[in-house]
């Protein structure tokens, strides 16, 4: 059976969201930057959304040095026009903390990050206790 056009575009994507994660554990920043669209947007929890490639990966630098993001679990949505929204859920360790965190991926239908949404899955005692003094 051959697969439909829907369907190669969304491996296409899964495959964006893969090098997403793979690149991102490496601390290769860069390419994962890259991965974004020119426009694209990364919204970290509890800051303001870091906009474009270069922005993305001067923040990836400085905030994200040494941390491992583990998906576990994944969920896609077809939008208009090719776009796709895809949801992972997983745990994201640093140095100091692990937290259950998902991250909401719309990507376009070139395979791009248009944005990622980082939401923490914690409760507010257990952010508070990983909050730097």
């Amino acid at each position: 059976m051959t697969p439909t056009l829907e369907q190669t575009s969304l491996l296409s994507q899964m495959q964006t969201v893969e090098c997403y994660f793979q690149t991102f554990n490496q601390g290769d920043f860069l390419a994962t930057a890259q991965l974004f669209a020119e426009s694209g947007q990364l919204l970290p929890p509890f800051e303001t959304p870091i906009l474009g490639q270069d922005a993305i990966h001067d923040y990836l630098e400085q905030e994200a040095a040494g941390m491992q993001a583990t998906p576990k679990e994944v969920c896609t949505e077809l939008l208009e026009a090719g776009y796709q929204r895809i949801t992972v859920r997983g745990n994201v360790k640093a140095l100091v903390f692990s937290v259950n965190a998902a991250w909401i991926f719309e990507l376009d239908p070139q395979e791009k990050i248009l944005q990622v949404e980082v939401r923490l899955l914690a409760s507010l005692q257990d952010l508070l206790a990983i909050r730097p003094a």
